[in-house]
């Protein structure tokens, strides 16, 4: 559990930073676990803290983890670029619903819609990343809302609600999928 949210700590910052490029929401829990993300060695007490649970953080159901994880990472492709947000949910989930400025923990990968080429995903950094909709790009605040723990959904977000001329696509549309592992609404 202490690597799995070392790990997923490093994903969130490096979602944060990739989904909202600067508008994300700030944290403490940011601590590294050696990883390409970072130096320092971790004390028994920064391990003994990362073993706790976070408040607000989503409580992880085992079998919902672990059906994610068997699913494994989707593969991208090019789609049309959308002029509106377009959500099509391919697995639903049976869990808790999402609501708005929830706190999610997900596995995703993200692609420039008009080529498919991923530029970001947490399936190849090994690792879930949780963090709050209310601090990343609004194509996923608005994206997630209704999506239920354990389902998968796609999201063909428009650049005016992505990244705009900014970011990896500069001028492009995204696509991401997204397996929803937990949700903390409040």
């Amino acid at each position: 559990m202490r690597k799995m949210r070392f790990a997923a700590s490093v994903a969130a910052v490096a979602l944060a930073a990739s989904v909202s490029l600067g508008a994300c929401s700030s944290s403490d829990d940011t601590k590294s676990d050696g990883g390409a993300q970072g130096d320092t060695e971790q004390t028994a007490a920064d391990q003994n803290a990362a073993d706790q649970a976070l408040p607000g953080d989503p409580k992880v159901d085992p079998a919902i983890e672990k059906a994610v994880s068997d699913r494994g990472a989707p593969k991208l492709t090019a789609v049309e670029v959308p002029t509106e947000l377009k959500i099509t949910d391919d697995i639903v989930g049976t869990g808790k619903e999402v609501k708005a400025g929830a706190t999610v923990t997900v596995q995703y990968a993200g692609a420039a819609a008009s080529t498919g080429v991923e530029f970001d995903s947490s399936w190849t950094r090994g690792a879930a990343a949780t963090f709050p909709l209310d601090g990343v790009i609004e194509g996923w605040s608005k994206g997630l809302v209704g999506m239920k723990e354990g389902g998968r959904r796609t999201l063909v977000i428009p650049a005016e609600l992505a990244y705009g001329n900014g970011g990896p696509a500069p001028g492009d549309a995204l696509v991401f999928v997204v397996d929803l592992i937990a949700v903390s609404n409040g």
